[in-house]
Protein backbone atom coordinates (compact mmCIF):
# COMPACT_ATOMS: atom_id res chain seq x y z
CA UNK A 1 0.00 0.00 0.00
CA UNK A 2 2.65 2.39 0.87
CA UNK A 3 4.81 1.55 -2.31
CA UNK A 4 1.10 2.40 -4.15
CA UNK A 5 0.67 6.01 -2.43
CA UNK A 6 4.44 6.94 -2.87
CA UNK A 7 4.05 6.03 -6.80
CA UNK A 8 0.85 8.28 -7.45
CA UNK A 9 2.78 10.57 -5.49
CA UNK A 10 5.52 10.61 -7.55
CA UNK A 11 3.37 10.39 -10.71
CA UNK A 12 1.48 13.72 -9.03
CA UNK A 13 4.97 15.26 -8.95
CA UNK A 14 5.90 15.10 -12.17
CA UNK A 15 2.29 15.92 -13.66
CA UNK A 16 3.03 18.98 -11.61
CA UNK A 17 6.39 19.65 -12.83
CA UNK A 18 5.65 19.12 -16.58
CA UNK A 19 2.60 21.94 -15.62
CA UNK A 20 4.59 24.44 -14.55
CA UNK A 21 6.85 24.15 -17.21
CA UNK A 22 4.03 24.28 -19.82
CA UNK A 23 2.58 27.14 -18.30
CA UNK A 24 6.13 28.95 -18.14
CA UNK A 25 6.67 28.23 -21.60
CA UNK A 26 3.07 29.12 -22.76
CA UNK A 27 4.26 32.56 -24.04
CA UNK A 28 7.22 32.73 -26.29
CA UNK A 29 8.18 35.11 -29.04
CA UNK A 30 11.41 36.21 -30.42
CA UNK A 31 11.95 39.87 -30.67
CA UNK A 32 10.27 42.09 -33.52
CA UNK A 33 12.81 44.53 -35.89
CA UNK A 34 11.53 47.86 -34.36
CA UNK A 35 10.44 48.34 -37.92
CA UNK A 36 8.32 45.41 -38.54
CA UNK A 37 7.05 46.16 -34.78
CA UNK A 38 6.28 49.51 -35.94
CA UNK A 39 4.40 48.49 -38.90
CA UNK A 40 2.52 45.93 -37.15
CA UNK A 41 1.36 47.84 -34.51
CA UNK A 42 -2.25 49.68 -34.63
CA UNK A 43 -0.43 52.22 -32.11
CA UNK A 44 2.90 53.78 -31.72
CA UNK A 45 3.46 55.64 -28.55
CA UNK A 46 6.24 57.58 -26.72
CA UNK A 47 4.83 57.78 -22.99
CA UNK A 48 5.93 57.77 -19.06
CA UNK A 49 4.32 55.37 -16.76
CA UNK A 50 2.38 57.46 -13.63
CA UNK A 51 0.50 54.83 -12.15
CA UNK A 52 -0.54 50.95 -11.99
CA UNK A 53 -3.79 49.71 -11.22
CA UNK A 54 -4.76 45.42 -10.78
CA UNK A 55 -8.10 44.56 -12.34
CA UNK A 56 -10.17 41.67 -12.24
CA UNK A 57 -7.58 39.56 -14.89
CA UNK A 58 -5.07 42.41 -16.16
CA UNK A 59 -3.29 45.94 -15.14
CA UNK A 60 -3.89 48.85 -16.07
CA UNK A 61 -0.95 51.18 -16.47
CA UNK A 62 -1.75 55.25 -16.38
CA UNK A 63 0.16 56.84 -18.92
CA UNK A 64 0.97 60.14 -19.87
CA UNK A 65 1.26 60.14 -23.74
CA UNK A 66 4.35 62.42 -24.96
CA UNK A 67 4.37 61.60 -28.36
CA UNK A 68 1.99 59.83 -30.69
CA UNK A 69 3.38 57.83 -33.96
CA UNK A 70 1.57 56.26 -35.21
CA UNK A 71 -2.32 55.60 -34.39
CA UNK A 72 -5.45 57.68 -34.03
CA UNK A 73 -5.91 60.95 -33.23
CA UNK A 74 -6.62 61.03 -29.80
CA UNK A 75 -4.07 60.78 -26.60
CA UNK A 76 -4.13 57.62 -25.24
CA UNK A 77 -4.21 57.88 -21.15
CA UNK A 78 -3.68 53.88 -20.63
CA UNK A 79 -2.65 50.52 -21.28
CA UNK A 80 -3.57 47.71 -20.64
CA UNK A 81 -1.59 44.00 -20.29
CA UNK A 82 -2.25 40.44 -18.82
CA UNK A 83 -1.53 40.16 -15.31
CA UNK A 84 0.08 36.43 -16.11
CA UNK A 85 3.44 36.32 -17.87
CA UNK A 86 2.43 33.31 -19.18
CA UNK A 87 -0.11 35.30 -21.15
CA UNK A 88 2.36 37.34 -22.35
CA UNK A 89 1.74 39.85 -19.63
CA UNK A 90 4.23 42.80 -19.78
CA UNK A 91 5.94 44.57 -16.40
CA UNK A 92 6.68 47.87 -16.23
CA UNK A 93 8.23 50.67 -14.15
CA UNK A 94 6.46 53.53 -12.53
CA UNK A 95 7.73 57.55 -13.84
CA UNK A 96 9.73 55.67 -16.50
CA UNK A 97 9.42 56.37 -20.45
CA UNK A 98 9.02 53.49 -22.76
CA UNK A 99 8.46 53.34 -26.77
CA UNK A 100 5.37 51.17 -26.69
CA UNK A 101 3.88 49.46 -29.52
CA UNK A 102 1.09 47.79 -29.48
CA UNK A 103 -2.71 46.74 -30.68
CA UNK A 104 -6.37 48.20 -30.47
CA UNK A 105 -9.07 46.95 -28.96
CA UNK A 106 -12.59 47.00 -30.33
CA UNK A 107 -13.41 49.73 -27.55
CA UNK A 108 -10.58 51.14 -28.53
CA UNK A 109 -8.49 50.71 -25.68
CA UNK A 110 -4.64 49.94 -26.09
CA UNK A 111 -3.37 46.67 -25.28
CA UNK A 112 0.39 45.23 -24.92
CA UNK A 113 1.93 41.58 -24.86
CA UNK A 114 5.28 40.63 -24.67
CA UNK A 115 5.72 39.86 -27.90
CA UNK A 116 5.55 43.81 -28.53
CA UNK A 117 8.57 45.90 -29.17
CA UNK A 118 8.67 47.97 -25.92
CA UNK A 119 11.82 50.03 -24.70
CA UNK A 120 13.20 52.19 -22.80
CA UNK A 121 13.07 55.45 -24.71
CA UNK A 122 16.74 55.99 -23.16
CA UNK A 123 17.84 52.37 -24.56
CA UNK A 124 16.92 53.67 -28.21
CA UNK A 125 19.90 55.28 -30.47
CA UNK A 126 19.06 58.37 -32.31
CA UNK A 127 18.79 56.63 -35.61
CA UNK A 128 15.85 54.78 -34.21
CA UNK A 129 13.85 57.43 -32.87
CA UNK A 130 14.24 59.37 -35.96
CA UNK A 131 12.88 56.38 -37.55
CA UNK A 132 10.21 56.59 -35.78
CA UNK A 133 9.07 59.51 -37.51
CA UNK A 134 9.31 58.80 -41.44
CA UNK A 135 11.63 55.80 -42.49
CA UNK A 136 9.50 52.80 -40.81
CA UNK A 137 6.68 54.16 -42.22
CA UNK A 138 8.11 54.27 -45.68
CA UNK A 139 9.18 50.76 -45.22
CA UNK A 140 5.78 48.82 -44.31
CA UNK A 141 5.32 47.68 -47.57
CA UNK A 142 8.34 45.78 -46.88
CA UNK A 143 8.76 42.47 -45.41
CA UNK A 144 11.71 41.90 -42.84
CA UNK A 145 12.14 38.22 -42.81
CA UNK A 146 14.51 36.65 -39.72
CA UNK A 147 17.11 34.52 -40.65
CA UNK A 148 19.04 31.84 -38.30
CA UNK A 149 21.10 30.34 -39.65
CA UNK A 150 23.24 31.40 -43.68
CA UNK A 151 22.43 30.95 -46.11
CA UNK A 152 18.92 32.24 -45.99
CA UNK A 153 17.62 32.52 -49.61
CA UNK A 154 14.93 35.89 -50.30
CA UNK A 155 11.75 34.11 -51.78
CA UNK A 156 10.62 37.59 -53.15
CA UNK A 157 11.99 41.56 -53.98
CA UNK A 158 10.07 43.18 -51.13
CA UNK A 159 11.77 41.11 -48.42
CA UNK A 160 15.24 42.21 -46.32
CA UNK A 161 17.36 39.72 -44.19
CA UNK A 162 17.64 40.11 -40.46
CA UNK A 163 20.55 38.17 -40.28
CA UNK A 164 21.72 39.87 -36.88
CA UNK A 165 19.09 39.07 -34.70
CA UNK A 166 19.82 36.67 -32.42
CA UNK A 167 23.16 39.18 -31.14
CA UNK A 168 22.83 39.59 -27.31
CA UNK A 169 18.71 40.49 -26.73
CA UNK A 170 17.72 40.32 -30.46
CA UNK A 171 18.23 44.57 -31.00
CA UNK A 172 21.92 44.98 -30.68
CA UNK A 173 22.52 44.48 -34.06
CA UNK A 174 22.88 47.16 -37.09
CA UNK A 175 20.37 46.08 -39.21
CA UNK A 176 18.11 46.85 -36.01
CA UNK A 177 19.77 49.88 -33.99
CA UNK A 178 20.72 51.78 -37.64
CA UNK A 179 19.00 50.06 -40.90
CA UNK A 180 16.00 50.39 -42.25
CA UNK A 181 14.46 48.01 -44.80
CA UNK A 182 13.23 50.44 -47.91
CA UNK A 183 12.24 50.00 -51.12
CA UNK A 184 14.82 51.71 -53.50
CA UNK A 185 13.99 53.22 -57.09
CA UNK A 186 13.86 49.53 -59.00
CA UNK A 187 11.29 48.66 -56.73
CA UNK A 188 13.27 46.06 -54.50
CA UNK A 189 13.65 46.15 -50.92
CA UNK A 190 16.72 46.26 -48.91
CA UNK A 191 18.48 47.22 -45.93
CA UNK A 192 19.48 51.22 -45.81
CA UNK A 193 21.59 52.72 -43.20
CA UNK A 194 21.58 56.42 -43.42
CA UNK A 195 21.30 57.51 -46.82
CA UNK A 196 22.91 54.75 -48.70
CA UNK A 197 22.51 50.48 -48.79
CA UNK A 198 23.89 48.96 -45.56
CA UNK A 199 26.42 46.51 -46.44
CA UNK A 200 26.26 42.88 -44.51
Amino acid sequence: MTRYVSSCFITLFVLFLWRVEDIADACRCSPPHPQQAFCDADIVIRAKVVGKKALSNEIKYDIQQIKMFKGPDRVIHAVFTSSSSASCGVTLETNKEYLFTGRMSTDGSMHLVMCDFIQYWEDLNGTQKNSLTQRYQSGCDCTIIRCSSLPCPVSAPDECLWTDWLLADGQSGPQAKYSACLKGRDGSCAWYRGMAPFKK
